[in-house]
């Protein structure tokens, strides 16, 4: 189809005419749906990331709700223990200040056992102490009797010692005597000889 020349038809004419139109058309409203379509989805995606940031916040929320629950049931349940825990420690006191009055009553007991057993090992150290005194007397009486003895032996053993030292120096002078009477009967045996 050419317009240059009066050989187009009215008909031919409002054809190309309507085909332009319409490819004109097509290409702005493609370009238009385009660019509202890309508006709509970048709106939409806010829109759903909001949406799912909303849904997680709800789930969020229902989560920490179901685990405010269990914590709830939790703390029920560890007040109970500590409520029987409470009435074990009472009972465990009672029983224990029962416990401490009889051994309180058996100390008692054993201190008077330990007072009288005491009393008698004071008596047997008095006894103990008196025999040990007489002992002492006895073996002092004793000592004294031997240092009687000793000292009378010593006096003894010096008169013996006085005794033999009187024989001994004359027997130093026996021998000196017959040391000289020999040497003198060599000498004269010499000169007369």
């Amino acid at each position: 189809m050419t317009l240059s020349g009066s050989s187009v038809s009215e008909r031919e004419l409002k054809d190309w005419i309507t085909q332009s139109v319409e490819h004109v058309f097509r290409e702005k409203v493609d370009e238009i749906v385009a660019q509202r379509l890309v508006a709509f989805v970048q709106e939409n995606e806010q829109r759903v990331r909001e949406l799912s940031l909303m849904e997680r916040v709800v789930r969020v929320e229902e989560e920490l709700r179901g685990l405010k629950e269990i914590q709830i049931a939790h703390f029920n349940a560890s007040e109970k223990r500590f409520e029987a825990m409470d009435k074990r420690f009472e009972a465990l006191q009672r029983e224990m200040a029962a416990r401490f009055e009889a051994s309180e009553k058996r100390f008692d007991t054993i201190d008077k056992r330990f007072e009288a057993l005491q009393h008698q090992i004071a008596t047997r150290f008095e006894a103990m102490d008196k025999r040990f005194e007489a002992q002492q007397r006895e073996t002092t009486t004793r000592f004294e009797a031997m240092d009687k003895r000793f000292e009378a032996l010593q006096r003894e053993m010096a008169a013996r010692f006085e005794v033999v030292d009187k024989r001994f120096s004359q027997l130093q002078w026996m021998i000196g005597l017959g040391v000289a009477f020999i040497v003198a009967l060599i000498g004269m045996v010499r000169i007369f000889g």
